[in-house]
């Protein structure tokens, strides 16, 4: 594993993340979703790198094998890291795929720092543009959901995450698809990152408004998103944000769960490389 120092520090010291880099090309980043790290890859690393690709991965601050610091878990600092990422690696004409929370880190990156160095960019089964019920947003998920989230976390967090796994992928629906020991590797992950931060961003890819970054999109925008996702359902997600993203594209897969980069891999792959 190989890390760059962040331009963010906490006691004086720079916040380090884990990355890795292969293959060569037109370069790919891929952003992990909450509560796992740049190891969900693992379908989507070869593929990309096959089809000439470079591909890079990163965990992002607080998960994986990236530093753990208290604070710092919110979506400008998050932006900030991918910054840190895309300027030290020095990538032109890159690509973003964000999942899940990770779609939250490429439009707030755009809405901060712009497009300037990107070329186009996929959510995949992203949480832009906004979760959270308010008064300009009554179709959206009531806050006491994501309280409790926190709730089941605090209390109990290895017991939280082993049904959050199995209605990861809709277990019962895909068995045929995804094994065990493929959730089981998934509730590993989830808890071996941060405690802290994993409890704070709950907060941050529930509450956080990214209406406003979309209207920054000014490239090429893939929404791809599983027809039955049972944690960030189409509706309070894909089916609002492609109104919200200029020219964005639309795509559903069928039967496809939250985690359907593992369990209907090779649509996502296809689907990405089609775009691309």
């Amino acid at each position: 594993m190989i890390y760059i120092n962040t331009s963010s520090e906490e006691k004086g010291k720079k916040i380090k993340l884990a990355y890795q880099d292969f293959g060569e090309g037109q370069p790919i980043v891929f952003i992990h979703g909450w509560p796992l790290s740049q190891r969900m890859w693992e379908h989507q690393i070869p593929f990309f790198v096959y089809a000439g690709y470079r591909v890079i991965t990163y965990d992002r601050r607080g998960f994986g094998q990236s530093d753990q610091p208290w604070e710092g878990y919110d979506y400008d600092s998050f932006a900030s890291d991918l910054n840190d990422i895309i300027e030290q690696l020095s990538l032109k004409d890159a690509i973003l795929v964000g999942f899940s929370m990770g779609g939250g880190e490429v439009a707030r990156y755009i809405g901060n720092y712009g497009t300037s160095k990107l070329s186009k960019v996929v959510l995949l089964g992203s949480v832009v543009p906004f979760l959270l019920e308010t008064d300009d947003n009554p179709s959206g998920v009531d806050g006491s959901v994501f309280e409790g989230m926190k709730e089941g976390i605090a209390k109990d967090r290895a017991d939280f995450f082993k049904g959050f796994g199995r209605n990861f992928v809709n277990i019962e629906a895909n068995q045929d698809r995804v094994s065990e020991a493929q959730v089981l590797l998934n509730w590993q992950i989830a808890c071996s990152a941060s405690r802290k931060g994993t409890l704070n961003c709950v907060d941050a890819f529930g509450k956080t408004d990214f209406r406003k970054d979309c209207e920054a999109f000014d490239i090429p925008t893939l929404i791809l998103h599983g027809d039955d996702d049972a944690i960030v359902p189409k509706e309070v997600s894909a089916e609002k944000a492609v109104n919200f993203i200029k020219d964005a594209r639309l795509q559903l897969v069928s039967g496809g769960p939250h985690g359907f980069y593992t369990t209907h891999h090779s649509e996502v792959n296809q689907a990405i490389l089609e775009f691309l």
